[in-house]
């Protein structure tokens, strides 16, 4: 999720959920990069107080500079936790040796794991040591059994799992199958992540399962509200309709929180173009402006509407031209319409009706 789950992000991912969310966690820190980790050069690190509980994911390829960032980072700023990241499938970082590339080096993992978790028990003991990681690089080789004998072995308190191989990148669908053998098996924690999208489906796998809970990232790409309306399914409250002038509110709020993490104007808009590419997605004429039965009709008619919506935002030259246009839509052909994110298929940024198949990094 680097370059999407930053500060402003997260903070407007915990307003929406009614302060009612787990964990956040930070985006990547790289560790690699400088012989001598500084943590003021790592934009990554920034955080608010209201954030908490939260935690930081470092990743990288050398055990001793693994260990000395998360030293510093413990020391500096007292993260709920640490987490070292086995999972970032881009070719980038895997292959580099890191992120996911570290599942076709077991013992450099667990050398990894090993020495961070001496620094942190020296340092500041009260910190656990997490690990996320992927099912294996790919169907050829699924190790993540070992992968959580290894963590276990070496103090790691909580294992999340995402239900793909490197290979697969972000296609196809995640193999919960896989993470339900690793939760049966573990004595520590399983979260389990990948294509949690819905209430539903959070439901769902958590039941199904068996693991002590669920992780999501590109669900709340599309659907920020995500973790409030996990909340209120939790606590037994009725279902609540996002209509779209209030999608339309996250806009100022979103651009409100750029600002305050130091943004400039043409970035903030950069970004808030970024999320409404995304929300306008979900958006569809509100049922009861409809004829009886013509659901069709309503989601094609929808998708029309919604793309103008799309278009009005993102042809926007200014900041202030697109906050004002939100108004504008607010007043105008938004009143008609719904947030309806779970009709999306997937969570790729292509086609929204169709699933993609294959190994994304086949060959890289």
């Amino acid at each position: 999720m680097d370059g999407v789950t930053d500060a402003p992000f997260r903070r407007l991912c915990r307003v929406l959920s009614g302060d009612r969310m787990g964990l956040l966690v930070s985006e990547f820190v790289p560790t690699d990069g400088d012989a001598v980790f500084n943590p003021d050069g790592h934009k990554q690190l920034k955080f608010f107080p209201e954030e908490r509980p939260f935690g930081v994911q470092i990743f990288g390829r050398f055990p001793d500079r693994m260990a000395a960032a998360a030293g510093k980072i413990a020391e500096r700023y007292h993260p709920e936790f640490i987490e070292v990241n086995a999972g970032c499938p881009a070719p980038k970082v895997a292959g580099k040796g890191s992120g996911s590339g570290l599942l076709r080096d077991l013992p450099r993992l667990q050398e990894i794991l090993h020495d961070v978790k001496a620094v942190l028990d020296a340092k500041t003991p009260e910190i656990p040591l997490t690990l996320k990681c992927r099912i294996g690089w790919d169907d050829d080789s699924i190790n993540v059994m070992e992968t959580l004998k290894i963590a276990e072995g070496e103090g790691v308190e909580m294992l999340t799992v995402h239900g793909r191989t490197r290979l697969q990148g972000y296609n196809g669908l995640a193999n919960w199958d896989w993470i339900g053998k690793v939760a049966a098996a573990a004595k520590i924690p399983v979260i389990g992540n990948g294509d949690v999208n819905s209430v539903e489906c959070a439901r769902e796998r958590i039941n199904t399962y068996g693991v002590s809970g669920v992780s999501i990232g590109r669900g709340a790409m599309h659907n920020p509200w995500i973790f409030g309306q996990i909340a209120d399914a939790w606590e037994g409250r009725e279902k609540h309709v996002i209509t779209a002038q209030e999608a339309l509110d996250v806009f100022p709020l979103y651009y409100k929180f750029k600002i305050e993490d130091g943004a400039t104007e043409m970035n903030a808009m950069g970004r808030m173009k970024q999320l409404a590419a995304r929300l306008c997605k979900g958006f569809v004429l509100d049922e009861k402006y409809c004829h009886p039965g013509a659901e069709g009709d309503r989601i094609q008619d929808g998708g029309n509407v919604a793309m103008s919506v799309r278009q009005a935002l993102l042809t926007c030259q200014s900041a202030a031209e697109m906050l004002g246009c939100v108004e504008k839509l607010k007043d105008g052909i938004a009143r008609e319409m719904v947030f309806e994110p779970e009709r999306l298929v997937n969570l790729n940024g292509a086609k929204e009706t169709e699933l993609k198949f294959g190994d994304q990094f086949k060959g890289r």
